[in-house]
């Protein structure tokens, strides 16, 4: 695959995007997590899978040495289910929009890719590593971790889903020779 200036331009402008929304981590997941799915779907639809998949491994790095997460820095672990949970949302992104034909596929990939990314993150995150390594949290802090890491992630990955949508109206206009057919 040949990636292009302009893919390159774009991919670097969502990661912009972001890195900036990952100093406001520590006020609210509900600020970031929307902002960083919404950039992370933008980007599987303007430049591709490849594109998708590159943004879905920096950011949880990025976010990491931006935030200094407690959480991440006590279980390792963590970081890269966070980067799969992403992948997978493009994915099934990605796939509804290559392999389906129907008039609303762009939005039943974002329904799959939530639902999938929350299980997933949920059963690896909160009901497999939280459980093995995260018993030196207090179990108050520990409920808390796996809404974060469950049912936060459904929420913010359909307000993400969301704000795409609306962006996605006009950009896929100014992208139109290099989008994926939505």
């Amino acid at each position: 695959m040949k990636i292009t200036t302009k893919q390159l331009t774009q991919t670097a402008l969502l990661l912009a995007i972001c890195i900036v929304s990952q100093f406001f981590k520590n006020t609210s997941i509900f600020i970031t997590g929307p902002i960083i799915n919404a950039a992370l779907i933008l980007e599987v639809l303007s430049v591709g899978l490849a594109g998708g998949i590159i943004l879905c491994v920096i950011t949880p790095i990025t976010s990491f040495f931006i935030t200094g997460s407690p959480i991440m820095a006590a279980i390792p672990a963590i970081l890269p289910a966070v980067m799969i949970g992403n992948i997978i949302l493009v994915l099934c992104i990605w796939f509804f929009c290559k392999h389906f034909k129907f008039n609303f596929k762009l939005y039943a990939g974002m329904a799959a890719g939530a639902i999938f990314k929350a299980l997933f993150m949920g059963i690896v995150i909160a009901e497999i590593l939280l459980p093995i390594f995260g018993g030196h949290f207090p179990p108050k802090q520990l409920v808390l971790i796996k809404f974060t890491f469950s049912f936060a992630q459904l929420i913010t990955a359909c307000i993400g889903s969301i704000y795409a949508s609306i962006l996605w109206i006009p950009l896929k206009k100014v992208l139109k020779e290099d989008t994926v057919k939505v």
